[in-house]
Parts: structure tokens; C-alpha cells; sequence
């Protein structure tokens, strides 16, 4: 009886398929969605084919938010090869062809630490959209200096994340 319920209490791992096929749809929907983006930026907020559009601001800002959507993806990529291959087995097709890859995970500390940077680099991003809308508001050199400033803070915030 004690070995039938370790036998099961090991299969239950495979639970995390779930997890990794929903995952993968998810990051293959975020990336269609960022690309549909991406083409509705440039057919419809481009200055350059739109007489309409006399600055660059929401064509920009559309092509900022794809790429976030762009880095959610990956990030919810990252996930489900680092679930799959920490739960269920090595992926043996990768693990022939690509000797350092960004989706070979050894350990949970390395799908974390993986998965921290895509999101600082999303939070980064963010940021910047956010200071794309804010920049008509800046008025005065104290606004730019804290920008400036906010900026440098974030570089070195990113500095000491990949610090080894």
C-alpha cells in the first residue's frame, strides 16, 4: 500500500501539464495580440501613411505596449518549458540542439531568476510608457531633472539584478 501511494503521489506531478499547455497558449496569445498591434501601429497611428497624425506620441506608445506584451509572452514561455522540464522531463529535442538555452531549466532558482529579469525588463518598459504619456506634462527643468534621475535609478537598479 505504501508503494501505490508514492506511485500516485508521483504521477500527480503531471498535474503541471495543465499549467504548461495553458501557459503556452497564453504567451501564443499575447504574441498574436502584440504583433496585431504592432501592424495597427504602423497602418494606422504612423505619421507616415496617416495625414491626420501630427506627432509621434501614440504611434509610439502603441509600439511600446506591444513590446510588452511582446515580454509577457516570453515570460509565460519561460514558464511553461521551466515547469514542463522541472515536473514532468527534459525536453531531449532542445537538449540536442541548443547547449545554453534561455529554456533549459535545472532548478526552480533558475526558472525564478529567469523569470525576475523578463519582469523587471516588462516593469522597465512600463515605466517608460507611462513617462511617454507623462512627457507633454513636463514644464520645467526640475521635471526633466526628475526624470533624469528616475532613469538613472532604474539603471542601476537593473546594474545589480545581473550583477553575478
Amino acid at each position: 500500500m505504501h508503494n501505490n501511494f508514492e506511485k500516485g503521489l508521483w504521477l500527480s506531478r503531471y498535474i503541471v501539464i495543465l499549467t504548461v499547455v495553458l501557459s503556452i497558449l497564453a504567451s501564443f496569445s499575447l504574441i498574436l495580440i502584440a504583433s496585431w498591434d504592432i501592424v495597427e501601429a504602423i497602418t494606422i497611428y504612423n505619421p507616415l501613411f496617416s495625414k491626420g497624425i501630427d506627432d509621434n506620441n501614440q504611434f509610439l506608445f502603441k509600439i511600446i505596449s506591444s513590446i510588452d506584451l511582446f515580454l509577457i509572452g516570453i515570460v509565460l514561455l519561460i514558464f511553461g518549458f521551466g515547469v514542463y522540464e522541472l515536473f514532468v522531463k527534459e525536453i531531449n529535442f532542445a537538449k540536442a540542439r541548443f547547449i545554453e538555452s534561455t529554456l533549459q531549466i535545472k532548478n526552480l532558482d533558475q526558472l525564478k531568476n529567469k523569470i525576475i529579469k523578463v519582469v523587471i525588463i516588462v516593469l522597465i518598459v512600463k515605466y517608460f510608457e507611462k513617462i511617454l504619456k507623462l512627457s507633454q506634462n513636463f514644464t520645467s527643468p526640475l521635471d526633466i531633472l526628475y526624470f533624469s534621475i528616475s532613469i538613472l535609478c532604474i539603471c542601476f537598479g537593473y546594474y545589480f539584478i545581473n550583477k553575478k
